[in-house]
């Protein structure tokens, strides 16, 4: 048993699954070549002289049947006639009954030339009454020599047919197998780290389709690890100034205590307050992403929401210069989460304060539609190229790829704003010109 064992690891037989594809290819094919010819083989010599005779049987059936269906005719003597002929099929009429028809004159002792004859009596009725019997001899030719001929050529096709079939399975094997072993050489690269290693793909359609596909996934990775490595990048440089401003003042405050000044306090608490904001923002997105945060849908007015937030960001902005302006015909209801769309509005509105232009102005546009309502939140700053229009909600993404520091917020409230309305099943989007401006809106269901 143990050899058994050995012999079955040796030979890969119980291992199949770590064999390369081209190999299982060629196994395959083979394999599937061998069980055809050995059917072959067992058909065309085992059971050759059981067919034969199972098949010389069904022909004296319907010889038997044809001659009953013919027996008063008379065209029945050219039938038996062409029986014996065509089919080597001898009709004799049976000895103990009197024949009323010409027995067909065959050749003596036909039937008995043969090492075997199968022979069928079968009695019919005439047409007056009277019945006739007659014995149907048909001769069983040996086909031994027929089977050693057939084992000749057999064997001929055999070696034709594996030759072929081992040609067949390389070339196949290896057409199939080279692009998918380029593919994964590729995609262990690309397990390592190395997002710039290319696909390629070439032979067949799902191939081809499946390179394309893996080189998207290096490309969209490949903006995925960028990303990652800005956000730590910004993070650490948003949270590395307030920090170094508290501990500095800070410092100054311990060594020179009766030197300090509400400004310098003051600075010290703002400071706080946006490192606050910023880890606040980071748990908000963390619990938004991993479904921790239910939403606590409710109808409220978002038109007065809406108002109140804007009164309230007016008042904090005004002294630098900002205005914002509300534009609605009408107060508007919704079915949703109050405190989250708040805080998608008041985003967007900080989004809008950071970016835009000269004019210092910003305007909220409410538009009702049948089913839904629009809020359009629209700057007139500096715009958003084209190619970067799909990543700008992506935590921390960068336009100018040169970190700036927001007036108010922490950088990471547009990816807040697309958690929020992709929970209440809304659209969002953004449509911005270069030079123009922009326009940010959000779409949510009166329910």
């Amino acid at each position: 048993m143990p050899i058994s064992l050995k012999l079955s690891a040796d030979w890969g037989i119980d291992s199949m699954d770590k064999l390369k594809l081209k190999w299982k290819i060629f196994i395959y094919l083979i394999g599937f070549c061998v069980l055809l010819l050995a059917i072959l083989w067992i058909f065309q010599t085992i059971f050759l002289s059981d067919m034969y005779k199972l098949i010389r049987k069904r022909e004296i059936e319907k010889a038997i049947s044809l001659v009953g269906k013919n027996i008063s005719s008379p065209d029945l003597q050219n039938i038996l006639y062409e029986l014996e002929m065509n089919k080597e099929i001898t009709v004799k009429p049976t000895k103990e009954f009197a024949p009323p028809i010409r027995p067909v004159p065959p050749a003596p002792d036909k039937h008995n030339r043969g090492p075997e004859t199968i022979t069928k009596v079968h009695e019919y009725v005439l047409d007056d009454g009277s019945k006739i019997s007659l014995t149907f001899y048909a001769m069983i030719t040996p086909v031994d020599s027929t089977i050693s001929t057939l084992q000749m050529q057999l064997l001929i096709i055999t070696g034709i047919m594996v030759l072929l079939a081992t040609m067949l399975a390389i070339i196949i094997s290896k057409r199939i197998s080279n692009p998918i072993e380029q593919i994964n050489e590729s995609a262990k690269a690309l397990a390592l780290g190395n997002y710039e290693t290319k696909f390629h793909g070439k032979g067949y359609l799902e191939i081809k389709e499946l390179s394309d596909t893996l080189n998207t996934a290096a490309t969209e990775l490949s903006k995925v690890e960028r990303l990652r490595r800005e956000l730590m990048a910004n993070v650490s440089h948003d949270l590395r100034t307030p920090l170094a401003l508290i501990y500095s003042y800070a410092e100054m405050m311990h060594d020179f205590p009766d030197e300090v000044t509400p400004e310098q306090s003051q600075i010290i608490m703002d400071e706080t307050k946006r490192l606050t904001s910023l880890v606040n923002d980071m748990l908000d997105i963390s619990l938004l992403e991993s479904g921790a945060s239910k939403l606590n849908k409710m109808n409220y007015n978002l038109t007065e929401s809406l108002r109140k937030t804007i009164k309230r960001m007016n008042e904090l902005v005004k002294n630098e210069g900002y205005n914002l302006d509300f534009e609605y015909s009408e107060d508007i209801s919704i079915l949703a989460d109050e405190v989250k769309m708040t805080q998608v509005f008041y985003n967007l509105l900080l989004n809008a304060i950071t970016h835009c232009g000269e004019d210092k102005t910003v305007i909220v546009r409410q538009i009702v539609k049948r089913n839904s309502v629009r809020i359009e939140v629209i700057d007139h700053g500096e715009g958003i190229e084209e190619g970067d229009l799909p990543y700008i909600w992506e935590r921390y993404y960068k336009v100018d790829k040169k970190h700036k520091r927001p007036i108010m917020g922490t950088g990471l409230g547009l990816s807040i704003v697309k958690t929020v309305i992709e929970m209440h099943n809304g659209k969002y989007g953004v449509e911005s010109e270069k030079g123009k401006g922009s326009v940010f809106w959000f779409e949510i269901n009166f329910e």
